[in-house]
């Protein structure tokens, strides 16, 4: 297959280039000019402000294959990523079984090696993600697991993570955890304030947040090696992880896209897709998640894609389960709601350096002979949300029918 990109923009993060012709033959890129002819066979791609950046990740994504497949499955996961212009994603481990041992890494690795999205698995920190004993680390690490996490169910037994802080250090291991207690959480359902206590819905603190973050600081400054905290959305938070940075512990961060726009004012009418871990919260905690977007204090944005089936979500709403799907939006939503905020070379950092940085992967280039693992888009084009961009089987979205700016070129 031949593809040709005229008069696009390259963005790495710092500098952008000037507008030029890139030609993709089988997957590289074959030739970069001012002006390159067209030739037979070759599908040609323009736009009137078409840009390309070294591909993106998408870190902390849930599959349903093993064992959930009828809520997503491999196939359908990659569809949904590069729908949103993701050319890799790295999935957490909570699938039946977990992905907790050398033989799941294999599985997801071997199922997708022929896929046009790259799967990096994440292994579970515990077995079957339970939170009891550590699973097989050394061996997952070198099955190919570029992290270990036990993903949305958050590691309560402080000893539990700190023990595998302290195994991976041996090899430079990541541990990832979402910042979430249980017992404080409660039975909670949305950002405990006024909306809350206005809608008549439990509401789950900040606290259990924060409580966590700065545990899981204090751990890391015991045990040394490496953490990213997963996932956070207050304004709280922000703060403890920005004084561990200057303090020089090896931390990072990341953020769910939602949280950075919206807040728990979407409630209001109990749509249960707005329903999501962690909890849309105030429009304080979404300022300042911005402004550690801007500092350097969060590292990178992710989708928080969480897909239900119908049967878990068309419920009322004390009923229905946390999650939202959010590969095919994540662009959109930066654009439509923070294009002064996030400006490009902000946004391509935020969305494919920093991950990649962080997992120790490759970024990919854009110069002839390389790989051609890029995103393409058109960062001023609008256009309409429908069930028609939407690549994951589930459908736990609130944005059909949402004008959004910023379109994606699916490769």
């Amino acid at each position: 297959m031949s593809r040709l990109l005229q008069q696009a923009r390259f963005i790495d993060g710092t500098t952008e280039s000037a507008p030029q012709d890139i030609l993709i033959k089988d997957g590289r890129i074959v030739a970069i000019a001012p002006q390159i002819p067209v030739e037979a066979g070759i599908e040609v791609l323009s736009s009137d402000h078409l840009c390309v950046s070294p591909g993106w990740i998408d870190v902390g994504v849930q599959t349903g294959d093993p064992g959930f497949e009828h809520r997503e499955s491999l196939q359908t996961v990659a569809l949904a990523a590069a729908k949103g212009g993701f050319t890799a994603i790295a999935p957490f481990p909570n699938t039946n079984p977990a992905v907790h041992s050398k033989s799941e890494i294999l599985y997801i690795k071997n199922n997708t090696a022929r896929m046009g999205v790259h799967f990096y698995p994440i292994g579970a920190i515990s077995q079957e993600c339970a939170g009891k004993d550590l699973a097989e680390l050394y061996d997952m690490h070198a099955a190919g697991a570029v992290a270990f996490s036990d993903g949305k169910k958050s590691v309560q037994d402080a000893g539990l993570l700190l023990r595998a802080m302290q195994y991976v250090r041996a090899f430079n291991g990541l541990i990832i955890n979402e910042p979430h207690h249980k017992t404080i959480a409660g039975g909670g359902q949305m950002h405990e304030g006024a909306m809350s206590t206005s809608l008549g819905l439990k509401g789950l603190p900040s606290l259990a947040e924060e409580i966590m973050v700065q545990r899981d600081l204090s751990l890391l400054e015991y045990a040394e090696g490496r953490l990213h905290i997963h996932l956070i959305s207050t304004a709280k938070s922000v703060g403890l992880i920005r004084a561990a940075k200057k303090a020089g512990l090896p931390v990072t961060c990341s953020v769910a896209v939602a949280n950075l726009f919206f807040t728990d004012e979407q409630l209001r009418d109990f749509d249960s897709n707005w329903k999501m871990l962690p909890p849309l919260r105030a429009q304080s905690d979404a300022d300042a998640l911005l402004e550690g977007l801007a500092d350097g204090t969060i590292d990178f944005i992710v989708s928080n894609h969480t897909p239900w089936d119908e049967e878990a979500k068309n419920l009322e709403f004390p009923y229905a389960d946390f999650g939202i799907i959010g590969l095919e939006t994540v662009f959109s939503l930066c654009r439509t709601f923070g294009e002064k905020k996030l400006p490009l070379p902000l946004l391509v950092e935020k969305l494919s350096l920093a991950p990649r940085r962080i997992l120790g992967l490759p970024i990919p280039e854009c110069k002839v002979g390389a790989t051609a693992e890029l995103t393409v888009f058109d960062p001023f084009e609008s256009y309409t949300f429908t069930t028609a961009h939407i690549g994951s089987k589930s459908r736990n979205t609130p944005f059909v029918g949402q004008t959004f700016r910023g379109k994606i070129f699916q490769g």
